[in-house]
């Protein structure tokens, strides 16, 4: 039996992708994120790979001014300093490019919302709940994550999570998860925002070991029960590079496979380093499905 279609992101009214999972490319304005790839140490080669992110079919484009895991520390003045022009670049280059900003703070969010941003993607589940405010008094969308509690940037330690009562023990976590982002959800529609602007993202390897991510993903379908778009941040993370014993650059396949899983599942949006592998496999996986037709279907009848 193929499983119910997901939420589609909708962003300022306007559907970002129709058919299939939109595919969120990642650049960072950073210069120590985990993968290289992401890594824009200035305006000039953020916004070119912005570019090149557009050019390989991303629908919309993630900016980051701090790296998620622990490093130097970075305050909010440098991180506005950070992301806010390069916000204003990619606006005005790209007038219709859908725009998230990821970041955990109410004044970088503030001032990225008065730049033009589209979405805030609140990687540390609601740390400032000044965010979501934010989101809704500029009228964008917000991403409501789970960390199992711990604040920004910092590494879990052996986290643990209730089994429940009946069922799967493994699903302890999951249901953690559903609810965590579940009550963030109905908040941020409480406070105005379109449910179709709510992400929720079970925050893979945030607060969660290798099993719990692993079996998050096999559980997607139970995500998008929630009725709001699912969103997965699955690039090259630790789960992917421990599943197969591999270091942070030879992860693409263990990556595509996993999105393949959450994309026949119903998952909405992808946050990808890779954007034009991604956005075949969630093509793929669309047409398959029956949500999109072949592009071009001529065997046998030509």
């Amino acid at each position: 039996m193929i499983p119910p279609a997901g939420v589609p992101l909708r962003l300022r009214g306007r559907t970002v992708a129709h058919g299939r999972p939109a595919v969120m490319a990642v650049v960072n304005r950073t210069t120590d994120s985990f993968w290289s790839g992401a890594r824009a140490a200035d305006d000039d080669a953020a916004l070119a790979a912005v570019a090149r992110a557009v050019a390989e079919g991303a629908d919309l484009v993630d900016i980051g001014g701090v790296r998620a895991g622990r490093g130097p520390a970075v305050e909010v003045d440098e991180e506005i300093d950070r992301v806010v022009p390069l916000v204003r670049a990619v606006r005005a280059e790209f007038a219709d490019l859908p725009l998230s900003v990821d970041t955990w703070r109410a004044e970088v969010a503030e001032e990225v919302a008065r730049a033009g941003a589209d979405l805030l993607n609140d990687t540390w589940a609601g740390h400032d709940p000044r965010l979501v405010e934010v989101a809704a008094r500029h009228g964008l969308g917000v991403v409501c994550s789970h960390t199992g509690g711990l604040g920004p940037r910092t590494d879990p330690l052996r986290p643990e999570y209730l089994p429940p009562a009946e069922g799967d023990p493994r699903d302890g976590v999951l249901h953690d998860v559903l609810a965590t982002v579940g009550a963030a959800a109905r908040r941020a529609v409480d406070l105005g925002i379109d449910p179709g602007s709510v992400l929720v993202d079970p925050t893979h390897d945030f607060g969660k070991s290798t099993w719990h991510s692993l079996h998050l993903t096999r559980r997607t379908e139970a995500l998008v029960g929630l009725g709001f778009p699912v969103l997965m941040a699955l690039s090259r993370k630790d789960f992917v590079g421990e599943s197969l014993d591999l270091p942070v650059d030879e992860r693409l396949e263990g990556t595509l496979a996993a999105t393949a899983v959450a994309a026949w599942q119903g998952a909405s949006v992808f946050r990808a380093h890779d954007v034009r592998a991604t956005r075949r496999v969630v093509e793929m996986v669309a047409v398959v499905r029956g949500d999109l037709p072949p592009a071009r279907a001529v065997r046998g009848l030509v």
